[in-house]
């Protein structure tokens, strides 16, 4: 009898706390009720998971050994260990502070007085005190350290921001904590939004359960996707002056370059562009890299023996390196690619293919450009939906022609998912 595999899945939940002295401590609170909802959605949504809760004492009538972020560390530590783990739901509130009293005699010059759930207590009659807030570190960015097929999905909590605001603390949570998917609320307004890491917003709404629905399904559908790992060896950059760049590639990059195509975030850019230099050979777009720099930055060359093997010299190539492969594959007569983040223009028959199943970097994305590629004159192109467009053509193709095709179909001075710069900073 053939075995049924399910993934495990942990959602955490619940408020946390720290002991700053006896009966005195800081709290960030929270009462699971989403942990819950995450449980029951997952549970209905597919026998294949192997679902568990967890929720913190403050969530759990007090019960049960998860109070601290000291305790949430720990079973973090356990996930990671924990070959089975597959999709963590990442929704308990932690402190990003901790207290510290200070020393009276010496407040500003670095006294601190020893603190902890069973130091001495603090008394009233001592008359007023001075506690210092001290960050804490991050817990969630350890999930997939070195557990890359952890699939990830973290919560960020905004009060009164407005949707552009949401959405760029949503983004810097997810990609300063490597998240998969990344829900974004705001307690005030009650909104709610998905964010990915192609930097688009999925499921803009007030109706919590509407989201959460959703939510649950994009995590299924994601969490199972496949990538290839680059190993990275000691090489050199490729500069984007190289007669191996084509001459074709260099003008629409830095065309797509000068009219904003590439809006940098934290330092970099999204999308990519590569050129097929032989069977197994590529220069590429390097990751986590700001194009806008692209003649300082260069290139990267990628070698590869087939879909499971990439080697890639000096960097990590762009997260797009699996769908050059599959389009260069499957349509030889094309041997350069570019791929930025805008919206399509209203009109344009550019075919558009759903993008909210699959992460950017994955087989199945590679599988989708090469799919829905549509050929125009002397190139073919495919818009992702809440993503942007892959357009290739062969280096031959007089750039022109590829710059008047974008220029024609897409607003290169939008990003798609919203801006990543607020307008009054």
């Amino acid at each position: 009898m053939e075995k049924t595999y399910k993934k495990k899945v942990v959602i955490i939940g619940g408020g946390t706390v720290s002991h700053i002295r006896a009966h005195l401590g800081l709290a960030a609170v929270a009462y699971g009720t989403t942990a819950r909802r995450l449980r029951d959605l997952c549970e209905a949504y597919s026998d294949k998971l192997d679902v568990e809760l967890i929720l913190t004492k403050m969530a759990n009538s007090g019960r049960g050994k998860v109070e601290t972020v000291e305790d949430v560390d720990g079973l973090v530590e356990n996930w990671r260990a924990d070959a089975a783990t597959k999709i963590v739901f990442f929704n308990a509130a932690l402190l990003d502070y901790e207290g510290v009293i200070l020393d009276r005699e010496t407040p500003f010059f670095g006294g601190k007085s020893e603190g902890g759930k069973y130091s001495g207590r603090l008394h009233s009659r001592e008359g007023n005190q001075l506690m210092q807030l001290e960050p804490t570190d991050k817990l969630i960015k350890k999930i997939r350290d070195g557990r890359k097929d952890i699939f990830v999905v973290g919560f960020k909590t905004t009060c009164g921001a407005t949707e552009n605001e949401q959405y760029i603390a949503g983004l810097n949570l997810l990609k300063e904590s490597s998240c998969n998917l990344v829900l974004a609320n705001d307690v005030k307004t009650r909104l709610n939004m998905i964010i990915s890491p192609e930097e688009a917003r999925y499921h803009v709404t007030t109706n919590r359960m509407e989201c959460l629905k959703n939510l649950v399904e994009m995590a299924y559908l994601r969490s199972h996707l496949s990538f290839t790992r680059s190993t990275v060896v000691a090489g050199e950059t490729v500069p984007w002056g190289d007669p191996l760049v084509p001459d074709s590639l260099r003008k629409i990059v830095d065309y797509c370059i000068s009219s904003g195509a590439y809006k940098e975030f934290r330092g970099a850019t999204v999308g990519h562009f590569a050129t097929r230099v032989n069977e197994n050979t590529f220069l590429t777009s390097k990751r986590k890299t700001n194009f806008n720099e692209l003649p300082r930055i260069g290139l990267v060359k990628v070698i590869t023996d087939g879909p499971d093997s990439v080697m890639a010299y000096g960097s990590k190539p762009s997260v797009g390196g699996q769908s050059q492969r599959i389009v260069f594959n499957e349509h030889r007569d094309y041997d350069c690619i570019v791929h930025f983040h805008c919206p399509i223009k209203i009109g344009s028959p550019v075919p558009s293919a759903s993008q909210r199943e699959y992460e950017c970097g994955s087989h199945e994305c590679g599988q989708n450009t090469s799919t829905h590629l549509k050929k125009f004159g002397n190139l073919s192109a495919v818009y992702l939906d809440n993503h942007g467009p892959n357009i290739v053509f062969h280096h031959s193709i007089d750039p022109q022609e590829v710059i008047d095709f974008i220029n024609n179909n897409f607003d290169l001075t939008s990003k798609t998912g919203g801006p990543v710069k607020l307008e009054h900073a």
